[in-house]
């Protein structure tokens, strides 16, 4: 049994879960259920990430203390998560002693292996909140951060402790350019590539006037106790999560897949392997950093105001369509857009018209002809959607699935089973027909519970299937069907009506 140990991005705790936050989860659990299906040791972490000015600016905002404002927010987060089924193994929060304990030592850790990688430096520059960062001239568009556009930057001057990142280059271009799936897709991979040949910079690890966060476990030459700097309070919590620093961690470290936003990769493919570097602690094994959702080619940002209901859009269709939808139309490589119409479109094309019809007129066949039993166990085999999904194109994977479904249509019509009923002498062959449709409906349900875990349950239990869908390992195995009494049930996805004007 292989160990896969998933992350995705820890979530700011300044607001409620948005669809770009749906989108990421939603897309670790996918893979996920399809490595859980594949029989490996899945660990999926997922969480909060607490501390820093912005959750501190909110709290205040909001007139309540940081504890109470992260406590409020992860609660929403957790619901939100459960409504959408996402199956995580560990919700870690880095207010957790056991996260800031893990942190410190960490830091010390650096101290102790590479003591010439944090020194003390009085600096100057633009501080971007929303970033959590300090922004160079690059980043910077008439006054404002390109990322947060909405927001003001701030001049911050101050004596820090400060980390040698400059050292790092050549080992971390090396890392890359030895095993270039280390950091996916490709275009994040140049993106990176191209920022280490520029040369990097050393960076702030402390700060010296934010009380809200994890304190640096040393203080500066001069005696001032500083909190981290927040992405090397944040960073380390995939390392956290595993129990470091107590013996068995490396256990379940490395990860081997860390799930991103494309506007983060610069933490997460350089900053974060350069510490580990630096503690002699071994690297993830694969960063990959996905596109945005956006709406009309606009972001979804609270500060932008560009935003979408989460709430309001899984009680429109349900938690699986929703689910559905974003995977389908959103390459998982690149950005994509959403909108209603789409959403409506593909839900009734793929969903309503391809699968649940074919669902639907197999099991009132089988029902009709021979009285709800299959009969036999199909011969032909269903070609599998691994390559695809494990090269995390998600949204391919999907495509092969629904191309099947379409496929199988396409074979009802031309097997014409109502015919093929008429004639005695053909009777063998209506068997075939019908034994076919039902073996590969259920291989389409079993691979696309990753996906759409509550409606594959729903249609393996209409086809008397037995056992779990998703069940541990059985992604490889041959499904009998001979014998399986179908249930008509309820429209698996009842076709949507637009309104008429």
């Amino acid at each position: 049994m292989a160990k896969f140990y998933l992350t995705t991005a820890i979530d700011y705790a300044n607001g409620d879960p948005h669809i770009g936050h749906a989108y990421e989860k939603i897309a670790a659990d996918v893979i996920a259920r399809y490595h859980r299906l594949k029989g490996d040791d899945v660990w999926l972490l997922i969480g909060m990430d607490e501390h820093g000015q912005k959750v501190a600016q909110a709290a205040a905002d909001a007139g309540v203390t940081p504890q109470q404002q992260v406590d409020a927010i992860a609660a929403k987060f957790q619901a939100m998560w459960a409504r959408l089924g996402v199956h995580y193994d560990q919700f870690i929060r880095t207010t957790s002693p056991e996260h800031q304990q893990g942190v410190q030592a960490l830091i010390e850790r650096i101290f102790e292996r590479s003591p010439s990688d944090f020194y003390e430096k009085a600096y100057a520059g633009w501080y971007c909140v929303g970033c959590e960062a300090f922004k160079q001239d690059a980043e910077i568009t008439d006054g404002k951060c390109v990322l947060h556009p909405t927001r003001k930057l701030e001049w911050v001057e101050e004596k820090n402790w400060f980390f040698r990142l400059s050292a790092y280059t050549e080992r971390l271009l090396a890392h890359i350019e030895k095993d270039p799936g280390v950091v996916e897709p490709e275009s994040r991979r140049n993106e990176i590539l191209a920022l280490l040949k520029g040369g990097l910079e050393d960076i702030s690890a402390s700060r010296s006037r934010l009380a809200w966060g994890v304190p640096f476990p040393r203080p500066t030459s001069d005696g001032d106790q500083q909190t981290m700097y927040v992405w090397f309070d944040a960073l380390p919590n995939y390392l956290t999560a595993t129990g470091f620093p107590a013996p068995g961690y490396e256990q379940r470290w490395p990860a081997q897949l860390h799930v991103i936003g494309k506007d983060i990769t610069r933490f997460h493919c350089v900053i974060w392997p350069a510490m580990l570097m630096a503690a002699g602690i071994a690297l993830p094994e694969k960063v990959w950093a996905h596109g945005f959702v956006q709406l009309a080619g606009e972001k979804f940002s609270k500060s932008s105001g560009v935003k979408l209901d989460l709430g309001e859009a899984i009680d429109k269709y349900g938690a699986d369509a929703f689910r559905y939808f974003l995977m389908r139309e959103v390459p998982f490589d690149a950005d994509g857009n959403f909108s209603w119409e789409r959403f409506e479109d593909r839900y009734n094309a793929d969903l309503a018209n391809s699968l649940g019809n074919l669902a639907s007129r197999t099991i009132a066949m089988v029902e009709k002809y021979f009285d709800g039993v299959v009969p036999v166990n199909a011969s032909r085999k269903f070609e599998h959607y691994d390559a695809a999904m494990d090269g995390l194109m998600l949204h391919e994977g999907l495509a092969m699935l629904m191309a099947r479904a379409a496929a199988m249509n396409q074979y009802v019509d031309q097997q014409a089973p109502w015919k093929l009923a008429k004639d005695p002498a053909k009777r063998a062959e209506l068997e075939e027909t019908l034994a076919t449709l039902v073996y590969v409906i259920a291989s389409i349900a079993r691979c696309i519970s990753p996906f759409l875990p509550g409606k594959a349950a729903a249609l393996w239990a209409q086809l008397g299937a037995p056992g779990r869908v998703d069940e541990p390992g059985s992604l490889g195995t041959r499904i009998e069907v001979k014998g399986w009494r179908v249930t008509k049930g309820d429209p698996l996805f009842p076709k949507l009506e637009t309104p008429k004007a």
